[in-house]
């Protein structure tokens, strides 16, 4: 609705609270004339869907509010308000040297405290059982997850997403607590800034908004280094389980950002991030604190001592051109503006470029296209403590770097609530490389020690039926082509019913 103009919806930076939800429908309300009638079905729905609870002294059980939207439990007096309600997950998924059923449990809770306090808890306990179900060792854009203990059955994973924020909001801006996905940027299958790749972190997250066309946002991250730190490790004198307490060392992530409007039609932004490690550094944890800059100071000039700093820019235009969201993104770990457009030295960034197209030949379809290219060496570091990385995830794009990739995809909405999405993927990935490579010239160019090509076809449809009850399916055909000259095919196909997620 907003590449068609109709309503301003800020979507850089997820996620978007509730409100701002409900905000953009009301005002989308107000312009339900130019609505088909597709469209209008979906307005009514989700108006019923985040529309905010009255809060009125009342407990129920296994009934429907007011909007008529079925709750498990709800319960409110005069300054709080708790809905809560289950997550049922189950699925089977099916293909090539891949069998398995998944099924997850859990629960969703949220609520307010008075006017200006909101929270949430979402946890769901995961299982897959089968063969060819981890899908850590398979490259995709789909969350990351840290498994259980090994119980030493090898066709079963387990593994628990969790997410719980507290938030305190005001007419312009918000601060919030909590851990979370928290996304920048915008990509069809990965963002380059941040994406929801790695596991969710605890996270400190400030926005305001002091003018219509000026956003500011915060974020402090705690982060995963997966190394472990020897120096603090010790021994339990015994042999349980290898008898020693393991410490990891940590790691922190900062970032902020600027969105400047100069016309409603374009939005510029522009943003720098750090990754640091060992302990908070507080000047990291001063919004407006150029990092770099402190960064260079604080360790005397020494590479040895300093953090792992980036910048990055965004540029999005939306009905602009009729209907058509174009944007762009560059992240920057180190470039030399002269030689920006050669090998020969340390142009280590990756950048984005895509148009999608709405309504295009037929009401609600949408056509995309967009290609990213990621140099060598973008998101590593010298230090691996300090890579961008979370739980050994990417923090960025799950492909990490020395990679391009293009992408052409549809999305049809033939009916209320049914989502059709078609996607075909091209992908060829270089080598990693060595800390020496990337820090002495001459640079290696760029797909240096190739890799692979993939070419990936995508068929998916959803229906919501009722209020956060999803009927999925989908088919994935994957082939990957090796240097050496060998291939890889992966054909799949699931279907699947969700509720609450």
């Amino acid at each position: 609705m907003s590449q068609k103009g109709l309503i301003v919806f800020d979507d850089l930076i997820q996620p978007i609270s509730r409100t701002k939800i409900h905000e953009a429908l009301n005002t989308l309300n107000e312009e339900k004339d130019k609505l088909s009638s597709i469209e209008k079905n979906e307005l009514a729905f989700y108006l019923r869907e985040y529309a905010p609870d009255k809060i009125t002294s009342k407990t129920d059980l296994l009934k429907n509010d007011e909007k008529k939207r079925w709750r498990a439990f709800s319960a409110a007096d005069k300054d709080f308000l708790i809905n809560v309600d289950p997550i049922i997950q189950a699925g089977v998924i099916s293909g090539t040297n891949t069998n398995y059923f998944r099924r997850g449990i859990g629960m969703n809770a949220w609520g307010n405290i008075g006017k200006h306090i909101g929270f949430q808890f979402y946890g769901n306990d995961v299982n897959l059982n089968g063969t060819g179900a981890d899908t850590n060792s398979f490259p995709n854009a789909n969350p990351g997850f840290v498994k259980q203990s090994d119980s030493g059955n090898h066709k079963a994973i387990n593994y628990t997403e969790i997410r719980a924020s507290f938030s305190y909001s005001w007419k312009n801006g918000s601060v919030s607590f909590g851990q979370d996905y928290l996304t920048w940027g915008y990509g069809e299958n990965g963002k380059m800034v941040l994406s929801d790749k790695s596991p969710a972190y605890p996270y400190f997250r400030l926005d305001y908004q002091p003018f219509k066309w000026l956003h500011f946002n915060y974020v402090h991250a705690w982060l995963n280094s997966n190394m472990v730190d020897s120096s603090k490790t010790y021994s339990y004198y015994n042999t349980v389980y290898g008898g020693k307490r393991i410490f990891y060392i940590p790691k922190f992530m900062a970032t902020h950002s600027i969105t400047v409007k100069p016309s409603k039609y374009l939005d510029v932004s522009l943003g720098e991030s750090i990754i640091y490690s060992e302990q908070i550094n507080a000047g990291y944890l001063i919004p407006l604190m150029f990092f770099k800059v402190y960064d260079n100071v604080s360790s005397n000039g020494n590479i040895l001592a300093g953090d792992n700093g980036q910048f990055f820019f965004q540029l999005s235009s939306k009905n602009w051109i009729k209907k058509t969201h174009l944007y762009a993104t560059m992240f920057i770990d180190e470039i030399r503006i002269t030689q920006i457009f050669t090998d020969s030295n340390r142009n280590q960034l990756g950048f984005n470029l895509g148009a999608s197209v709405t309504d295009a030949f037929i009401p609600y379809l949408t056509l995309t296209g967009e290609y990213t290219r990621v140099n060598p060496f973008v998101y590593s570091n010298l230090n691996p403590v300090q890579y961008y990385t979370n739980h050994s995830f990417n923090v960025g794009d799950w492909m990490g770097n020395n990679f391009d990739r293009l992408i052409l995809s549809a999305r049809y909405t033939p009916a209320s609530r049914v989502k059709l999405y078609a996607r075909y993927q091209y992908i060829r990935k270089g080598g990693a490389g060595t800390a020496l490579q990337q820090y002495f010239l001459p640079e290696p160019p760029f797909l240096f020690d190739y890799q692979y090509a993939t070419k990936e076809i995508l068929l998916q449809c959803s229906y919501e039926w009722k209020h956060n009850l999803y009927i999925q399916g989908y088919a994935n055909f994957f082939n990957q082509k090796f240097n050496s000259g060998t291939s890889f095919t992966k054909n799949t196909v699931s279907i699947g019913i969700n509720y609450g997620l």
